[in-house]
């Protein structure tokens, strides 16, 4: 898949751009404040519904305006077809072929992208949290099931939090809401725990490779989904709710003292091994950059076997990040294969035809000109 065009109106610090694009290697070259990242970050708004770097849409929208507009027109093996979305006060808006879509889940998952940006390189080493939300994105982009279950669990956690705050200082809860809940919150939590297992072995099988190729075949990579539970992968779905049941309960004591839910998905982690260490706490940063890499590119095999099309691929400032030979080995594993989009504040010193045959645009002060 690749995108064609892309038109912002009232979007960050642009009033109206139009541009057309390459399907092969797009870079925007530019200071740094000129607003090439919000080229980027509008790329990725129009497949995500959402931005990766703020939680508040109105910030995404131009200074004094009362909306702001992203809309694309996307290739994909069936045809083209056009996105937007429209950013309001309000709230925002999602339409696939100019027809407003009910749920965003239902809009997600018609453009995928894979964004790689400096914060990726802190993946290995950064919170539970940035790895939690990069393995809800990446599902979510395959599997809109995933999204709603996702919805409905944070919202079951948000109503069980509600109660346990209610009854900070006791001893126990009496509450027939609290226990419907709970119920619920297991049943959620179990989908989403089985399917972030399944993720993370189909992630392990294209990283595994990708990491032995970039370390010259010296390190071998394992990647570990730890449930805070304890949940085992091999167990059926009933036998994942009886555990979490008993753990809920074992931890309700605590639960009331701190007023929180204090086990399921939204306190688990990924655990990164190379050659049986573990890299978060006894790596280099070569081998955790080198681990931030091979997810990204394994990303890129994973949602093009899930989905039968090639993701576009976001380098948002991450080649300056990157020493010669990763950065080669990154351009030669996307090279006339996927879209690509690239920022950097120059193209001087990377000597590969990939950036040597590409699109380029100038960014000056949010203006683009090719």
């Amino acid at each position: 898949m690749w995108i064609e065009h892309l038109e912002l109106s009232n979007y960050r610090n642009y009033e109206k751009l139009e541009l057309t694009f390459s399907p092969g290697i797009n870079v925007f070259i530019g200071e740094n404040a000129q607003g090439k990242t919000n080229i980027m970050e509008s790329l990725y708004v129009l497949s995500m519904a959402k931005s990766h770097r703020t939680a508040n849409d109105k910030e995404l929208i131009r200074w004094e305006a009362e909306y702001g507009k992203i809309k694309g027109d996307v290739h994909r093996k069936y045809g083209k077809l056009p996105l937007e979305i429209i950013l309001s006060k309000k709230g925002k808006k999602a339409k696939v072929n100019h027809l407003e879509q009910r749920r965003l889940s239902d809009y997600i998952g018609q453009l995928n992208v894979v964004m790689f940006a400096p914060e990726d390189l802190h993946l290995v080493k950064g919170s539970p949290q940035v790895r939690r939300r990069f393995i809800d994105m990446e599902i979510g982009q395959i599997s809109p099931v995933y999204l709603h279950d996702l919805l409905m669990y944070q919202k079951l956690l948000k109503q069980r939090n509600h109660i346990l705050k209610q009854h900070y200082g006791k001893q126990t809860i009496n509450d027939v809401m609290f226990d419907v809940y709970t119920e619920q919150f297991i049943e959620a939590a179990v989908k989403i725990i089985r399917k972030r297992y399944q993720f993370m072995e189909l992630l392990q099988k294209w990283a595994e490779p990708i990491h032995s190729g970039i370390s010259r075949g010296l390190e071998q990579l394992q990647i570990r989904y730890q449930p805070i539970s304890g949940l085992k992968p091999e167990w059926t779905p009933e036998e994942m709710a009886s555990f979490l049941e008993q753990k809920l309960i074992e931890s309700r004591k605590r639960e009331i003292e701190r007023g929180v839910t204090l086990i399921g998905p939204h306190r688990d982690d990924l655990q990164f091994f190379v050659n049986g260490y573990d890299i978060q706490t006894y790596g280099s940063q070569g081998q955790q950059r080198t681990t931030a890499l091979s997810l990204k590119l394994a990303e890129i095999e994973l949602i093009k076997q899930e989905v039968g099309e090639a993701p576009v691929l976001l380098l948002d400032d991450v080649l300056s990040e990157l020493d010669d030979y990763r950065q080669s080995h990154l351009l030669n594993t996307i090279h006339g294969s996927v879209q690509t989009f690239v920022t950097t504040t120059s193209v001087e010193g990377i000597q590969h035809e990939t950036i040597q045959n590409a699109r380029l645009f100038e960014v000056v002060k949010g203006e683009v000109k090719e």
